[in-house]
């Protein structure tokens, strides 16, 4: 009997050891490909593709307030177009085609500035005011309660500043460096 058993232990070793190997190196594979995509935003140029490009029928990417480096102006230039006819406050001034930035008044001559993220569908140009004329506190992240981790992303595969970049589910949000930091 024993004979018989350390026969089939054999055998049953022989034949699954490659099924064995095979399931190792697949597991092994989702470790290491356990990324999240993410936009490096200070590699982004705000070329507007992450609106056009995402497979998803409204973007997975947004656009984000970093409080910490916002001026918190009166005529904040990603609130604002930077060619206005009149220097006020008018609604047609505004930047943003969906109105998914809103103002708060603070104090004189201060307001908080706010993404609804349910209307941004990251055209960009806020960002990119903000970045010209303002301090860059605007800038553009995946939201990985939207994006459904393309293995290949369509965004990734046309960005001209190769900002769409693989980052660890530990640190899934690239925060924008801060001017004074830069230096």
């Amino acid at each position: 009997m024993k004979r018989r058993f350390f026969i089939n232990s054999i055998l049953t070793g022989i034949i699954a050891a490659p099924f064995t190997l095979l399931l190792r190196k697949s597991s092994d594979d989702k470790v290491t490909n356990n990324t999240l995509w993410q936009i490096d935003p200070d590699k982004c140029t705000h070329c507007g593709k992450c609106v056009t490009e995402c497979i998803l029928p409204h973007s997975a990417v947004k656009c984000v307030h970093q409080y910490a480096s916002c001026g918190y102006c009166l005529f904040c230039s990603g609130y604002y177009q930077d060619k206005r006819a009149k220097f006020d406050t008018a609604g047609e001034n505004l930047r943003c085609p969906t109105d998914a930035i809103s103002r708060t008044y603070i104090e004189d001559p201060y307001f908080e500035y706010k993404i609804d993220e349910e209307k941004c569908i990251a055209c960009a140009k806020c960002v990119k005011g903000c970045e010209a004329f303002g301090n860059g506190s605007l800038f553009l992240q995946v939201r990985h309660n939207i994006c459904v981790s393309c293995n290949q992303c369509r965004i990734a595969s046309v960005c001209p500043s190769e900002a769409f970049i693989k980052v660890s589910p530990d640190k899934p949000y690239i925060i924008k460096t801060l001017q004074e930091d830069a230096t």
